[in-house]
């Protein structure tokens, strides 16, 4: 009978538990680690050529999060990051575009740590080398970066304080593996050797990255993705001394629709709950967040259920909650300052854009550019899904013939919808893979663009010249990018000029509906 009591019991008790549906997430926050400090949950993620670099996210539960910051206000890494021309174009989605350009570069897979009293990030850039970062506030500001290792090829750095006050350094190589180990400074700036190989078994840990080192009940343990981006699981490595030898074991498996429940970080409640936080690629959406419950037996992690990832789960067992935390995105431009949520291809031109040459609109004024992908100053944020109608508002006075402006879900092949200045006319037009179909003469002084992105990753983009509509389809559905330089699809707002002239257009808002 007491038996059935406590049953009972425990199945009222779930039936009134709170859940979370993954993804927790569903946007582009790529190579996410987290940590806690008290009662608040911090996160960080790849931001590669988009600038300001390294985003910081902020939660009190591990569901809702918002942007709290970001750790770069500009990648500063090399000329390339300001997009000095002349730049030629290649099809690659994994190396430096030209050498005007540094698509797929920038910030790789940033870790943070917490340690006395200060926070960390370090990053590595895949042609420059490994920097770090430090604060007191993870708001910001942040130090300027220190260049720990010098040289091209390094990605996946993690920092390690020991008990004894000994710090190391672990990292991967470009092209996934081995695990390096670094003897380090206490105060994270220096390496003290060259490195040894800690890790390297092709065989059984194939394309091998992502390393994060944690510490508990006297063994040594390296979190780390294998088998590749798309379908690979996550396996966890121990040992009793941080050099090895270590053992392997499969804490998350592919399965519940995730091909790849791959790279992520590890993060404690303060009650012990155990939790990981991993991305899975999605195509266009990018690689979206999922967080999954972990369980120890036997001093090994066991993530989701039983190795297979959860779509469902009972939250966190966290001393506070943040419901109203969300990820920021619309934008009305009546703040003096640019929201957190945006960020620019490349490092802007600073003399080119403001919030207060004319209060409540975002003025952007035309590069030289012969294309999309070659202009500066395109204004982007992180694309949510499972689907998004994205609309905003440009008024075309200062425009300038061979200028163009528009809306554009930025990636491979940079879909876009705008005008087109000619011959002192605007016209409508659309734009794929570089050919562009120009549409109705409009004299309107100003438009709203309209992209209205399905949960198939396609886009329909459409116009209307006032707020009530009628909205006019502008091109075909169109399919985005699957990958677009490491990054999915973006929702972007932008303008450039194909000749000499001064030419802007100043953005009334920008609107997103989920």
């Amino acid at each position: 009978m007491r038996n059935l009591v406590v049953a009972l019991a425990l199945a009222c008790a779930s039936v009134g538990a709170a859940e979370y549906s993954n993804p927790v997430i569903y946007a582009d926050y790529s190579d996410p680690d987290v940590i806690r400090v008290g009662n608040d949950y911090f996160m960080v993620a790849s931001s590669f050529h988009f600038s300001p670099g390294i985003p910081i996210l902020t939660s009190k539960d591990l569901v809702n999060w918002k942007i709290l910051g970001h750790v770069l206000p500009k990648l500063g890494f090399h000329p390339s990051y300001d997009m000095v021309p002349p730049f030629p174009l290649t099809d690659s989605v994994s190396k430096p575009v030209g050498d005007g350009l540094r698509y797929a570069g920038g910030v790789w897979a940033p870790s943070i740590r917490f340690h006395n009293k200060l926070f960390y990030v370090y990053w590595a850039t895949p042609g420059e080398g490994i920097f770090m970062s430090s604060s007191s506030d993870p708001a910001g500001p942040w130090s300027e970066p220190v260049m720990v290792l010098a040289g091209a090829g390094y990605e996946d750095p993690c920092p390690f304080w020991d008990d004894d006050g000994k710090a190391y350094l672990i990292h991967s190589k470009v092209g996934a593996g081995p695990g390096i180990l670094h003897a380090m400074s206490p105060d994270g700036k220096t390496l003290y050797d060259a490195g040894k190989t800690i890790i390297e078994d092709k065989v059984n840990l194939p394309i091998f990255e992502g390393p994060k080192v944690y510490k508990r009940n006297g063994y040594y343990y390296v979190f780390a993705p294998i088998g590749g981006v798309e379908t690979g699981p996550q396996a966890v490595l121990r040992s009793r001394t941080i050099d090895g030898p270590y053992e392997t074991h499969l804490a998350l498996k592919p399965g519940n629709g995730l091909k790849g429940p791959h790279q992520g970080g590890y993060v404690e409640t303060p009650s012990g709950q155990g939790w990981f936080i991993h991305f899975n690629s999605t195509g266009a959406f990018g690689r979206i967040a999922h967080l999954q419950p972990v369980v120890w037996k036997d001093d090994w992690p066991i993530m989701g259920d039983a190795t297979t990832p959860v779509l469902k789960h009972a939250t966190p067992d966290t001393t506070e909650k943040s419901p109203d935390f969300k990820l920021q995105d619309s934008d009305e431009f009546s703040s003096n300052k640019l929201g957190l949520q945006w960020s620019w291809n490349h490092n802007p031109d600073n003399t080119r854009w403001s919030l207060s040459k004319r209060p409540g609109f975002m003025r952007m004024e035309a590069s030289k550019s012969s294309y999309l992908v070659g202009a500066r100053n395109t204004l982007t944020q992180i694309l949510q899904g499972p689907q998004s109608d994205i609309t905003t508002r440009l008024e075309l006075g200062g425009m300038a013939d061979t200028q163009r402006a528009g809306l554009s879900m930025f990636g491979v092949k940079v879909p876009w919808a705008g005008v087109v200045r000619d011959g002192g006319e605007n016209y409508i037009a659309y734009s794929n893979a570089g050919e562009e179909t120009r549409g109705a003469k409009i004299d309107a002084p100003a438009v709203i663009l309209r992209a209205v992105v399905k949960e198939d990753q396609t886009v329909q983009f459409s116009y209307a010249l006032n707020e009530k509509g009628p909205y006019t389809n502008l091109g075909p559905r169109t399919q985005l990018a699957k990958f677009s330089w490491w990054k999915g699809s973006r929702p972007a707002v932008f303008t450039y000029v194909k000749n000499d002239a001064a030419g802007y257009i100043d953005v009334d808002w920008f609107r997103l509906a989920h």
